[in-house]
């Protein structure tokens, strides 16, 4: 049975946009041994501060309707998801990164999860973990290179279950996308890979002094990869959510996963909000796995939708599942995604909203030059008449602005 979880989302304070630029740096020597010999620092007072409230108890409404009348905001009721922080601004996954898109005014901030081979959950987009850190220079670590499946496609570099966190706590974090992001290389070297511990207990310090509840929104990367080495994510997330108090219908989580078979399990386990991932191609690997033949546009059909509502409260669609591109590559015709899943009782957060124009639509470009910033403003505008309930961004103080202003 699905349990009635979905809550209000607390809106974030406008204020700390001015701020967002001056962020101390996280090199976390004294957090970074606690992490690595396991101790965790329970604070349930704080912990309780990052609760929202539940407004789906005694409804099947669509999100938009039970949460309108209670929205407390700034930004009225409107989700902002800092997408692997404020990666537009630092190294993703970082927590600078994190506390960045905070301080900006992010609801949520975004953790990928992966594992290490001591098995903590540590923040990565991927588990290999050659574009995003300096494994590459440490010699020490030559021989870890290797070739492994990654969901059915091979793949060469280095992966974090290889590594334990004393060892992965050695590294530094880089920018992904060095020729988009130029300026973000300037940090390179700078960050630690953060566990998922210390980006919870970020969050607490960060609800105390920005006054205002900061959630989280991890996300289970490649499940079924992780499960056949036996190093299943699922088990771990329960833990950490559970020690820290977390695992309550009123607490300011939502979890994600681009795989269903996980999210069924978990829904067992866990009282806070799951979300649906949805790509504009291919299918849940697990359903490849299993040899189910649907794919991501079956899931968000109208009846794919009222699948995932009896074991999910949200979807997370490609944000051209909500909007496609025309021949032309601008902004076409919206498709009926959000209207069913609002009838199926789901909320919609669409990913990913970036400034940059390599990923806007063509009429919303400034120039021919790919990492020139271009009219976010006018998607963000765009998408939010189409009813959608949130958004993943890596610019969180233009997304924030786009929903105060």
């Amino acid at each position: 049975m699905k349990l009635s979880r979905q809550f209000v989302a607390i809106g974030a304070s406008a204020l700390a946009v001015g701020a967002a630029l001056v962020v101390p740096q996280v090199s976390g020597s004294g957090a970074d041994s606690r992490a690595a010999s396991g101790a965790v620092a329970t604070d349930s007072r704080v912990a309780s501060g990052l609760a929202a409230t539940d407004s789906r108890a005694a409804s099947g409404l669509a999100a938009t309707d039970s949460r309108a009348a209670s929205a407390s905001g700034k930004h009225d009721d409107f989700v902002v998801v800092g997408h692997r922080g404020a990666s537009g601004y630092r190294p993703e996954h970082t927590l600078a990164s994190y506390e960045l898109a905070a301080r900006m005014g992010a609801d949520y901030i975004e953790p990928d999860l992966v594992t290490t081979k001591d098995h903590v959950l540590v923040t990565r987009h991927e588990p290999e973990i050659g574009g995003t850190t300096d494994v590459a220079q440490h010699p020490e670590f030559t021989n870890r290179r290797k070739t492994k499946m990654l969901d059915g496609v091979a793949l060469t570099g280095w992966f974090t279950e290889d590594f334990t966190l004393k060892e992965l706590k050695t590294l530094r974090a880089t920018e992904r996308i060095p020729a988009i992001r130029q300026h973000n290389t300037v940090f390179n070297g700078r960050y630690q890979i953060p566990t998922l511990q210390e980006v919870i207990d970020l969050t607490k310090r960060l609800s105390r002094e920005l006054n205002r509840p900061i959630g989280i929104y991890p996300e289970t990367k490649h499940p079924t990869y992780f499960q056949q080495q036996g190093l299943a994510l699922e088990p771990e997330l329960v833990k950490v959510l559970n020690r820290n108090n977390l695992n309550r219908s009123d607490a300011k989580v939502y979890v994600q996963s681009f795989e269903v078979a996980n999210l069924k399990s978990l829904d067992k386990q866990l009282r806070v909000p799951l979300v649906q991932l949805t790509s504009s191609a291919g299918a849940p690997y697990d359903f490849v796995v299993a040899g189910d033949k649907r794919t991501y546009a079956d899931v968000v059909s109208a009846r794919g939708l009222r699948e995932v509502a009896t074991y999910a409260d949200g979807v997370g669609p490609s944000k051209d599942q909500v909007i496609p591109l025309d021949a032309t590559g601008n902004l076409g015709r919206p498709t009926t995604l959000v209207q069913d899943a609002h009838k199926a009782g789901l909320v919609v957060h669409p990913y990913t909203f970036r400034v940059e124009n390599s990923f806007l639509p063509t009429n919303l470009r400034s120039s021919t030059v790919p990492s020139d910033s271009g009219n976010l403003f006018a998607e963000i505008a765009t998408y939010r008449k189409t009813g959608i309930d949130g958004l993943f961004s890596d610019n969180t103080d233009i997304a924030v602005a786009a929903t105060t202003e």
